[in-house]
């Protein structure tokens, strides 16, 4: 589930997507020197990467070998923090700020990346923030927030990453959405309309970009331990856990597990929504 941030604000505004730079700065995947790991030779790029899941998905991509941009909006010093992590374990990592709601932040974004590191091979949507209350008492404002931040900012990382990946013949996406989206959730309305939303277009892309090379699936975690789990009372976790057919939370390392799976073996599955609940959510 994401951490709570607010986003208040002027509306955002509208960009032209971003100019395809063909930039072979980058090497290929470097087939060449295994040792470098599987996804050596290929950048990666994860939105919301300064804390919990998407901290830890930027350093599994890291340890495969992947040239990893950390976008952050706010806290910049710790997304310099798991940059550097990244580059004490002899990864390579940059950070890059933008809110990822505003379209024209997201153009300006992934050119920054491409001019630094030379395209982009692997992006992964995991930018979210809750703003929870019951039905009646959302307001617009609130529901277009979350909706803005969890749904449309997939939409336009997508529409800005896709013209490069495909001067390359290679992409790889991963949407991080929730078991939320699948089930619905008490004062969440919100946050599972996003959720929803983003695993309907993760197939519909999926199905156009299925002949380009490109992949684009989705995880969808359950409870995860991070600080959002941390703030809540002990009576509250102890209701949420007993919803857990596996009894714990589940690790935002066990989800950039899934992610890395995705990306460095999926090569013949894309629309695909991969759950990560511990039980929770047992469709098919």
């Amino acid at each position: 589930m994401a951490s709570t941030r607010s986003n208040k604000g002027t509306k955002p505004k509208r960009a032209a997507a971003p100019e395809v730079e063909q930039n072979d700065a980058a090497p290929e995947a470097a087939a060449a020197d295994p040792a470098a790991g599987p996804l050596a030779g290929r950048v990666a790029l994860v939105t919301g990467a300064s804390r919990g899941i998407g901290a830890a998905i930027a350093k599994a991509l890291a340890d495969e070998g992947a040239a990893v941009a950390v976008n952050y909006v706010r806290n910049k010093g710790l997304a310099d923090d798991v940059a550097s992590e990244i580059q004490r374990a002899g990864g390579t990592a940059r950070v890059f700020q933008a809110n990822v709601s505003d379209e024209g932040q997201v153009s300006t974004l992934v050119n920054e990346v491409i001019g630094a590191f030379g395209r982009v091979d692997i992006l992964v949507n995991n930018a979210g923030i809750t703003e929870d209350a019951w039905f009646q008492k959302m307001d617009f404002l609130s529901f277009n927030r979350v909706v803005d931040t969890n749904l449309g900012s997939v939409f336009a990382m997508m529409k800005a990453v896709i013209p490069n990946m495909q001067l390359h013949g290679w992409g790889r996406i991963v949407n991080v959405s929730s078991f939320v989206g699948q089930t619905g959730n008490l004062t969440q309305a919100n946050y599972a309309a996003a959720k929803a939303g983003m695993l309907g277009l993760t197939k519909v892309v999926a199905l156009e970009y299925a002949t380009k090379g490109i992949t684009i699936n989705a995880v969808a975690p359950g409870f995860i331990e991070t600080e959002m789990i941390k703030v809540i009372a002990p009576k509250i976790q102890d209701m949420l856990l007993a919803r857990i057919p596996m009894g714990r939370w589940g690790q935002p390392e066990e989800i950039a597990k899934a992610v890395v799976f995705l990306v460095r073996d999926g090569s013949y599955i894309t629309g695909a929504c991969l759950n990560v609940n511990g039980g929770v959510v047992t469709a098919f």
